[in-house]
């Protein structure tokens, strides 16, 4: 199991902020998933500690009192160095459906532009990944996705549009995600996925986790709206492809 140098900060007057190097790494990611996993069987129960997962952090943050930071940093400290994994979590390997037109692909000209490739092949390039589930933020359910194809690595867009539609797909970067509601943003939209990521009136309103995998795959147009109609009557099409170590 590998070992990296951590680095701990307050995160607040509630929470502390423990950082790994600033690369995007499985193994740095798989890391960070089983100090977690090592924590709560620690103390660091959900009761009183929301443990956030992401990239190259892990957030602990206190639900009922203020922290002492200096006696939880040396705690961590301590702890690090005797993480053992237990039982590995499983990495989920989730199909979602995307329509892939310029109606909501409204970057896709330009993406094929600056990347010297057809839409075609940008759709085949996107749909070929298979993406990890980095972060999810900034809003609920928004799955920050890595993985992104050398080819498909572009910046985000200069000027980020006041209103990007739910189901958007995008690209920034070395990342991919899905809109999971209405909102500003400034990635590059080349597509639409129908399936909801993110419902607040249920018990588990996220099922996709970090550490977990994403394989796109494209659809008609009249799949694409009869998966709309599907999650606007409440079907649950999150599908789930395998389990593995």
């Amino acid at each position: 199991m590998n070992s990296y140098p951590i680095h701990i900060k307050p995160f607040g007057d509630k929470a502390i902020l423990v950082e790994w190097p600033k690369e995007i790494e499985r193994s740095i990611l798989d890391d960070i998933i089983i100090f977690k996993d090592f924590l709560r069987t620690e103390g660091y129960d959900p009761g009183q500690w929301e443990l956030v997962a992401a990239y190259n952090s892990l957030a602990l943050i206190n639900n009922k009192t203020k922290i002492d930071f200096k006696e939880l940093s040396a705690d961590l400290q301590k702890l690090y160095p005797l993480r053992k994994e237990g039982v590995k979590q499983k990495s989920r390997l989730w199909k979602l459906p995307v329509f892939y037109d310029k109606e909501f692909g409204i970057d896709l000209d330009e993406v094929s532009e600056q990347t010297g490739k057809t839409i075609e092949e940008v759709i085949s390039l996107h749909t070929s990944a298979t993406y990890t589930v980095y972060g999810i933020g900034f809003l609920p359910g928004f799955l920050y996705l890595g993985g992104v194809p050398a080819e498909l690595e572009l910046p985000r867009r200069a000027a980020p549009r006041l209103h990007v539609k739910k189901g958007s797909v995008g690209l920034a970067r070395k990342q991919t995600g899905v809109y999971p509601q209405d909102c500003p943003g400034g990635w590059n939209i080349i597509g639409n996925c129908p399936v909801p990521i993110f419902d607040a009136e249920k018990k588990d309103p996220c099922l996709i986790r970090v550490g977990d995998r994403v394989q796109f795959y494209s659809i008609p147009r009249a799949q694409f709206d009869l998966h709309t109609i599907q999650a606007e009557v409440g079907l649950d099409l999150l599908t789930k492809e395998s389990n593995s170590a």
